[in-house]
């Protein structure tokens, strides 16, 4: 099955990529992960190895992961390494001259080798697992718009701060 979500997030890619690529702030914003631990000396990149589990339903389905892909502030792609066979994609896209974001979640995943109740579960599990990968996307924009409104406004109070020691 394959799943895709998108959005637009009110940020440049380089802000949005800080949130994807950090794997202490996966739990933070992926909605239904309940694991996601770094599983290898490599912590990012190319190479990395996650731990990831999902709830779906009751039951929690996961996988040992591998970026395969990571182009900064574009593309990340992983595929499993054991448990559920599956393959996912992040791409960020720069919208209107660098000051927003377009960010698409790609997530295909399979039961292998178990017929037709493989293929039912699957089936099952499309309605949550898109939930699953539209709120993340949410989230992962009303937190990355938070942090650069925060910013902005440290900016403009820097700024003004120093009209005042000069005048």
């Amino acid at each position: 099955m394959r799943v895709t979500a998108q959005i637009d997030i009110a940020a440049p890619p380089a802000r949005v990529w800080a949130f994807l690529s950090d794997p202490g702030k996966q739990l933070h914003f992926m909605a239904g992960i309940t694991r996601w631990e770094v599983a290898g000396d490599i912590e990012r990149g190319v190479g990395a190895r996650y731990r990831m589990l999902m709830r779906v339903g009751s039951a929690e389905v996961g996988s040992l992961i591998e970026v395969v892909e990571s182009t900064e502030n574009r593309d990340m792609a992983w595929v499993s390494v054991t448990g559920l066979d599956q393959r996912g994609r992040w791409r960020l896209r720069e919208r209107a001259s660098g000051s927003r974001t377009h960010v698409e979640f790609r997530l295909s995943y399979g039961v292998a080798g178990a017929g037709i109740f493989g293929f039912l579960a699957e089936r099952v599990a499309v309605p949550q697992v898109q939930r699953h990968l539209n709120r993340s996307l949410q989230q992962l924009k009303r937190q990355v718009e938070h942090e650069q409104l925060r910013d902005d406004a440290a900016t403009r109070r820097a700024a003004r701060e120093a009209r005042a020691a000069v005048a």
